[in-house]
């Protein structure tokens, strides 16, 4: 989640992908929104403790330090450092560069991981509020290599796809878990990608 002007992923080591959930518990732990928030900031900026998770949430320590200990529970974070004594101080990290929260094929799977994804569109659509009402006080430089694209494509499922995974491909080496060395000037960038086959309206014959 991590982007730079220009500059080239590292290619130290491999190159980490999602993976799948498919655990009821996992699913059930991600359906409080703090925890939900809390995972993401931690796949965008890497090893946090629950003070500076707060910060970002709007919880106070105590309550992520609950929340990380939650989600360490299901397998989603581990302790980055165990010998910070002080539970707020001890940073957390997650314990995959991102995840799949598709389910396991059932239909309480399918209701979980829909939940999931409404909660991640609604975390991101927040985030680009939040630019469009502070984007004035962005450096210009930032501001022209933001932008927003819109596709409407024609095309069959095998090519949506392979399209997906192509641009997992490029996007994934600058994820934050998978840069051995940020550049200077690095900052934490959303970058979304949605897909989806168009529905016809509820009036639509």
């Amino acid at each position: 989640m991590t982007s730079d002007m220009g500059a080239t992923p590292s290619t130290s080591g491999t190159i980490a992908g999602p993976r799948k959930i498919t655990s009821r518990d996992a699913l059930t732990a991600l359906a409080v929104p703090a925890r939900f928030a809390i995972l993401d900031h931690l796949l965008a900026v890497g090893p946090a403790t629950a003070s500076q998770c707060a910060k970002v949430v709007g919880e106070t320590p105590s309550n992520c330090s609950y929340h990380l200990r939650a989600l360490a529970k299901v397998g989603l974070v581990e302790r980055a450092d165990a010998s910070a004594t002080d539970g707020r101080d001890r940073p957390w990290r997650a314990t995959a560069a991102g995840f799949d929260f598709s389910g396991d094929g059932t239909q309480a799977g399918e209701i979980a991981g829909s939940a999931l994804e409404a909660a991640a569109t609604r975390t991101a659509n927040d985030a680009f509020d939040r630019y469009l009402a502070h984007r004035s006080g962005v450096p210009q430089y930032w501001r022209d290599a933001a932008g927003t694209q819109l596709y409407r494509l024609e095309i069959t499922a095998e090519e949506l796809t392979g399209l997906a995974a192509s641009i997992d491909d490029l996007l994934r080496p600058y994820i934050r878990s998978n840069r051995s060395e940020l550049p200077q000037d690095t900052q934490s960038v959303h970058l979304q990608v949605r897909s989806f086959p168009d529905t016809p309206g509820k009036d639509a014959p």
